[in-house]
């Protein structure tokens, strides 16, 4: 046994992304006295500027825009009790295809290996017992989520630490409500094409594949609060529209798959930390 608090560590992407997918368990396990670090990979220059002018648009100024997504970041850490936030500030490389995945400084571009070190330095530091980030396509495909989890499991590879490690999920019986409440919400929204079907349809994973649900109902409030955080944003986050009380009815559950486990706790779980206290 040691004095060293048990630790979290969240790798995301973008300033929201912590709200939107671990939201809950970062709330959770600091009101249980939980270390929870959280690692922001970009700037998110990449996002809405003010007046949700989009990116490539004229009078959109990324500079502008990361310093402003990092004031939110930090109002979102606030809400969630974040303990520890730390910004590895790599450019925001802006959605699959566009021409500023391959601008100088982009995390896309940048190799692993030199973001991985950057990270195994914090790891390290912090010692994480439990590490989450997301799989291996980044949950949709976006280029900064594919390279958070390359550079994590990197990283992870580059110490010596045996944490408790997940990837973020969502059930496919959840998809499915999403796609029937996002169609309430916007009652014009055309059909999709069969494509775009197939691949929506492949997000997430089999209800009986995923490892560990965490029910964070209790802390949905400060889920909510955190996404309204990034307000700039507020146009691309779907779920405010929600209102408090169904977003918690419909988010108050956090879904992972665990990939790496020193601690022989059996599966399904209902708590990151099972096994370590």
């Amino acid at each position: 046994m040691t004095d060293r608090p048990l630790t979290l560590m969240a790798v995301h992407a973008h300033p929201d992304d912590e709200a939107t997918g671990t939201g809950g368990v970062l709330a959770r396990y600091a009101a249980e006295g939980i270390r929870t670090v959280l690692v922001t990979c970009t700037d998110g220059g990449c996002g809405d500027g003010p007046g949700g002018v989009k990116p490539g648009d004229p009078g959109h100024d990324p500079a502008a825009v990361a310093s402003m997504r990092r004031q939110e970041l930090e109002a979102s850490c606030e809400v969630l009790n974040v303990t520890d936030l730390e910004m590895l500030d790599y450019a925001d490389s802006g959605m699959m295809g566009w021409p500023s995945n391959d601008a100088p400084g982009s995390f896309w571009k940048t190799p692993v290996e030199e973001g991985a070190a950057r990270l195994a330095a914090l790891m390290r530091h912090y010692r994480p017992d439990v590490v989450v980030t997301y799989d291996e396509n980044g949950f949709y495909g976006h280029p900064d989520h594919i390279q958070a989890h390359r550079i994590t499991m990197a990283a992870l590879e580059m110490t010596e630490l045996t944490p408790k490690v997940y990837w973020t999920t969502m059930p496919r019986s959840a998809m499915e409500r999403f796609g029937k409440i996002m169609r309430e919400f916007h009652e014009d929204m055309p059909e999709q094409d069969p494509a775009e079907a197939a691949a929506l349809a492949e997000i997430g994973l089999p209800d009986d594949e995923i490892t560990t649900w965490v029910d964070t109902t209790a802390f949905s409030g400060q889920k909510f609060d955190a996404l309204a955080a990034h307000a700039s944003q507020g146009e691309n986050i779907f779920f405010l529209r929600m209102g408090k009380e169904r977003f918690g009815e419909l988010m108050g559950m956090e879904t992972f798959v665990r990939v790496q486990d020193a601690t022989g706790a059996a599966v399904p779980e209902n708590d990151l930390f099972t096994g370590l206290r």
